[in-house]
C-alpha cells in the first residue's frame, strides 16, 4: 500500500518511518505528481500555518483537496487536523476545507504546557497512549462529523467520511491503530 505523507514542514519522517515499519511504502509529498497512485494520505503535526502557506507556495493545495475529495482515506494529526479543517477560532489562515471542525489552536497551552494521556478511543478496545504538543481542540463539530476521543469535554479525534483527524501525534509513540484506520479504509 502507497501512503502519501505530505512533506512540506513538520514530523513527516516520523509518520514514514512509522509506516514503513507497518509493511506500507511511504511517498513524501511536495508537488502533486507525487499524490498520484496513493493509497492513503497522512497529513502531519507540525506548524499548520507554514504548512498552509507552503502548499499554497508548491501549488497543492487542490491537488490535495481532489485526492481527498475522491475518497481517499487520509489521516490528519495535529497541524494536519487544523490545515484540514474549514476554520480555526483565532486568525485566519489557509485551510483545505474538507473536515467541517472549527479548530482552536494551541488549545491546551504553550510548549510547557504538552503532556500525554490514555485516551478511549470509539472502536478500540484498549486506550491509546497520547502526546499532545501544542495541541489544538475541537471547538466546534459539524452535523457529519463523529467524536471519537475528548478529553474532558474538548473533542480530540474525529472522524467525517474518509477522513480521521486527530490533535494528538500517534506517530511519536509508535501507536498504530490510528494509522491502521486509514490502512484498512475507514478513514
Amino acid at each position: 500500500m502507497r501512503v502519501g505523507v505530505l512533506a512540506l514542514q513538520g514530523d513527516f519522517r516520523e509518520h514514514a518511518d512509522l509506516l514503513t515499519g507497518m509493511g506500507a511504502e511511504p511517498v513524501l509529498v511536495r508537488h502533486a505528481d507525487a499524490l498520484r497512485g496513493i493509497d492513503a494520505l497522512v497529513i502531519p503535526g507540525g506548524e499548520s500555518t507554514t504548512i498552509g502557506k507552503l502548499a499554497e507556495r508548491f501549488e497543492l493545495l487542490e491537488p490535495l483537496r481532489e485526492v481527498v475529495r475522491l475518497g481517499t482515506p487520509t489521516l490528519g494529526t495535529c497541524a494536519g487536523l487544523i490545515f484540514l479543517a474549514t476554520a480555526t477560532t483565532g486568525p485566519s489562515q489557509i485551510h483545505l476545507g474538507l473536515l467541517d471542525v472549527v479548530v482552536e489552536r494551541n488549545a491546551f497551552g504553550t510548549q510547557v504546557d504538552s503532556f500525554e494521556a490514555d485516551l478511549d478511543v470509539s472502536g478500540l478496545a484498549d486506550p491509546v497512549h497520547a502526546v499532545f504538543i501544542r495541541a489544538p481542540v475541537v471547538a466546534k463539530v459539524g452535523a457529519e462529523v463523529e467524536v471519537l476521543a475528548a478529553v474532558g469535554e474538548d473533542p480530540v479525534m474525529v472522524r467525517q467520511g474518509n477522513i480521521v483527524a486527530t490533535s494528538f501525534h500517534p506517530e511519536l509513540t509508535g501507536e498504530t491503530r490510528i494509522h491502521e484506520l486509514i490502512l484498512r479504509g475507514e478513514g
